[in-house]
């Protein structure tokens, strides 16, 4: 009998895709033999500020950003939502694309995982997927009180050892890159250079398209 299909979700305004979405993602994908990892970007992220680029544009330098770059891919169904993009629905409707034995795995990082409590329906989350944390060697700090039940109950140590569909916690120690997509557009609109911060393919579409500039 094959094996159920094994599928991680990154989701993010990727407001530009840079360098540090990108290896996580593949370190991801590599240390868990992922079938396939998609990068999901946020139409109206409720938890965010508005992006500065428009959800077209974001999607498409995603697609540039993970083109031939097995096992990643492009996910756009936040963006056909006339509301904000709520994780739960999207775990929703990925599980009912993707049949109830495959294992998805969400990634978020450290702070995103503090945050799950204000997240809407946060406590179905697992009932469809497992969350793998990406923590940095120099992180230090307790998970909130909120979460402490949860993971005394769902963490798993070794993020190989997830098992079934949905269900499970577990932390990936990740290379830290100290690159922010802020960071980017700020270098952007002072009309200084972030290459080898985002992929050559994005930096292009970038100028072309002309992003990021100063409107003053």
């Amino acid at each position: 009998m094959s094996r159920a299909a094994r599928i991680g979700i990154l989701g993010g305004t990727f407001d530009p895709v840079h360098i540090g979405h990108l290896r996580s993602a593949l370190e991801v994908a590599e240390l868990l033999e992922l079938d396939e990892l998609r990068l999901i970007p946020s139409a109206r992220p409720p938890h965010r500020e508005t992006p500065s680029s428009s959800a077209e544009h974001r999607l498409a330098m995603v697609r540039l950003a993970v083109e031939a770059v097995v096992p990643l891919a492009a996910d756009d169904r936040e963006l056909a939502r006339a509301r904000p993009s709520y994780t739960i629905e999207t775990l929703e409707s990925l599980r009912a694309e993707l049949g109830e034995q495959a294992q998805l795995f969400l990634l978020v990082g450290w702070d995103a995982f503090c945050g799950l409590p204000t997240w809407h329906r946060w406590t179905e989350l697992l009932d469809h997927c497992h969350i793998l944390v990406l923590q940095r060697p120099d992180a230090n700090s307790d998970a909130p009180e909120a979460l402490r039940n949860l993971l005394a109950a769902r963490n798993v140590a070794d993020p190989l050892t997830l098992c079934g569909a949905a269900g499970q916690i577990s932390f990936v120690w990740q290379t830290p890159l100290a690159v922010s997509a802020t960071q980017i557009r700020q270098l952007l609109a002072n009309g200084r250079s972030a290459r080898f911060l985002v992929p050559d393919a994005v930096l292009a579409y970038i100028h072309a398209q002309g992003l990021y500039r100063a409107t003053n």
